[in-house]
């Protein structure tokens, strides 16, 4: 899916800041707000947002580098799969 990006006068964003964040989130378009021509803010939704923070903590990103390293080995299962044995595991546990 490819991104829009849009450049906006930061009083039309303002003025129309409900319709540029529903767009944001909806469509998940970009927005770099400028006042007199120089960028100064960018909306993107928030999921994308928690995503770009989470990628800044050295801690997940070492996490995400080892979990590619096991896809690559081979070394992952099929989601469907592993949940199956998780809700197994669940239910002999309540007896």
């Amino acid at each position: 899916m490819r991104k829009t990006l849009h450049r906006m006068a930061i009083t039309k964003a303002r003025i129309n800041l409900g319709q540029v964040a529903r767009r944001a989130h909806v469509n998940r378009e970009y927005f770099i707000l400028e006042k007199d021509g120089i960028p100064v803010a960018g909306i993107l939704s928030a999921d994308e947002l928690e995503d770009y923070l989470e990628t800044q903590d050295p801690g997940i990103k070492a996490q995400i580098r080892k979990s590619n390293e096991n896809y690559r080995q081979g070394k992952s299962r099929d989601a469907r799969k592993f949940l199956a044995e998780l809700r197994r595991g669940a239910r002999k546990n309540k007896k």
